[in-house]
């Protein structure tokens, strides 16, 4: 590969992020068209439903007949099965494209290579792997659901620097600075759902929405609810977008009411009495969430803690005090060996506002 093949693959790279935040539940994907060292036309994936980066980009082109010999960048292997939309190798090769260079093989058992075979077949020069690394960054949540069947996830956490997330009486608005809050909505508006317990909902009756000022696929509310106490005037319920909330009590009464008020109601396993974690997001998976965003308090989280569902924890560190009678970020079992201690990795950190922003991944076993 070539410093030229880098270039145009990055450009590639970059269309992609066009659909950041609308093409959720599909990948973000761009592509690029070049003949002769010239890009000819780039393309991406705006929304499901709509033209993938492929033909959008063969759509752009000024002449189609401009195709004939040229080369695709693409970001993600081009689909090879017929979905909302026909397959993009197959217009590729239609189109007359003698050359394809991508990013990296995409993991739907749908496609996982076939996209990249029938294209050799149909006598297109191919390769793939170039950038790979930043590829799968882009969509690390869409790449674990269909490798693991579950979402990316990410739980967010602000706290004093003693360690305390509200006062004795649960005061907690607000630890954080108002940019880290804002910093708080981008995040929001990436991921596909927003993951929240039902204690959260009845103490502090949150929106759960991504409040940006550009266009967005607003994220599915999901509130875990044991035993259905969501409240039907709920706040979040006035909203625009989808409330679903995850149960394990078959009350059919209370779930048909909370239906009539908005919600989707889904029931899941229970352990220990409350809503089996890893059957609720196997369950989210299942419905195409790609990257799970959780707001919750301790119990949720001191749960989520003794899992290997959560990939990135996300810390706000607040220049603020609140003393030793405050509220921890975690609830879990006492430890009686420093040997049980739970171990994180610092992955990066960046101040926010007078705030610092952590961010952190389990050092799994």
């Amino acid at each position: 590969m070539s410093a030229a093949d880098a270039g145009f693959m990055a450009r590639a790279l970059q269309l992609a992020r066009n659909g950041f935040y609308t093409a959720d539940p599909n990948p973000r994907v761009g592509c690029v068209l070049v003949k002769d060292g010239q890009i000819l036309a780039e393309g991406w994936h705006a929304q499901a439903g709509q033209a993938h980066a492929e033909v959008d980009a063969l759509a752009k082109l000024a002449d189609p007949a401009l195709a004939r010999g040229a080369t695709a960048y693409v970001s993600l292997e081009p689909c090879s099965h017929h979905g909302r939309t026909g397959p993009c190798c197959e217009a590729l090769v239609a189109a007359g494209i003698r050359r394809v260079v991508a990013a990296m093989q995409d993991p739907n058992p749908l496609v996982a290579g076939n996209g990249l075979r029938k294209m050799r077949d149909a006598g297109v020069e191919v390769s793939c792997g170039l950038l790979r690394a930043d590829a799968e960054q882009l969509n690390r949540g869409f790449i674990k659901r269909m490798l693991s069947g579950l979402p990316f996830v990410r739980s967010k956490l602000a706290m004093s620097l003693d360690g305390r997330t509200a006062l004795a009486n649960g005061a907690s608005q607000w630890i954080s600075s108002e940019q880290a809050r804002q910093d708080v909505q981008k995040f929001r508006a990436e991921s596909s759902a927003i993951v929240t317990g039902i204690d959260t909902v009845l103490a502090d009756d949150p929106s759960l929405n991504a409040r940006v000022d550009f266009a967005v696929k607003q994220p599915v509310r999901v509130v875990l609810d044991s035993h259905l106490r969501m409240p039907l005037n709920a706040g979040m319920l006035q909203l625009p977008g989808e409330t679903w909330v995850i149960a394990c009590h078959e009350d059919h009464a209370k779930q048909m009411r909370l239906r009539d008020a908005g919600c989707k109601v889904w029931t899941v396993d229970s352990r220990m009495g409350r809503v089996d974690l890893n059957a609720a997001f196997k369950l989210l998976a299942r419905q195409q969430i790609n990257t799970v965003w959780v707001e919750a308090g301790a119990s949720l989280n001191g749960a989520l803690l003794q899992t290997e569902l959560v990939d990135e924890w996300l810390l706000y560190v607040a220049p603020c005090i609140l003393g030793d009678s405050a509220r921890g970020l975690f609830r879990f079992p006492e430890l009686h060996r420093m040997e049980d201690k739970v171990k994180l990795e610092l992955l990066d950190s960046r101040q926010i506002g007078p705030d610092l922003r952590l961010r952190y991944r389990p050092r799994r076993a």
